[in-house]
């Protein structure tokens, strides 16, 4: 009996949506204070999207081939935000070419992507998109203390 929630086409389309919210929410960033702005103890929005780019993809690949390599630590932003946004962009069509690889089966398979942390191989994608999910929100919180309006949430 076939048990799936969320298919990988509507993962994937789901999570695009939120690749274009995010990326919106870089557009709508001064340039300075998309890399200058950040509340005490946390860190800059390019940082942020820098993270994104650093950790999404090593988390499809663990979810298709059963190996999870994690980078020693994240990339630094790129120096300017038209680069952050390719980055970004190229990091996106990565996501999306690699979730296409992602066996439908495997999302219910356990598997242990950090050691001591065994879960389903969706709960790390989702994982990875809560993570998303989670930083936009403090760019929002950055926008509307630099009296920016973020991008409209249900428009993805």
């Amino acid at each position: 009996m076939d048990h799936t929630v969320l298919t990988r086409t509507a993962l994937i389309e789901h999570w695009l949506g939120h690749r274009r919210l995010t990326r919106r929410t870089v557009e709508a960033f001064p340039e300075e204070d998309l890399y200058a702005h950040h509340a005490p103890g946390m860190r800059s929005f390019a940082e942020m999207v820098a993270e994104l780019t650093t950790w999404t993809i090593p988390t499809i690949r663990g979810a298709i081939d059963r190996t999870w390599r994690w980078p020693a630590g994240t990339r630094r932003p790129a120096a300017t935000k038209s680069a952050l946004l390719e980055a970004f962009d190229e990091d996106t069509a990565e996501l999306a070419r690699l979730l296409e690889s992602v066996p439908e089966a495997r999302f219910a398979e356990l598997d242990e992507p950090v050691p001591g942390r065994r879960e389903a191989v969706i709960a790390s994608l989702l994982y990875a998109l809560d993570n998303e999910i989670h930083h936009r929100a403090q760019g929002f919180v950055y926008l509307r203390e630099l009296g920016v309006d973020p991008p409209e949430f249900d428009q993805r």
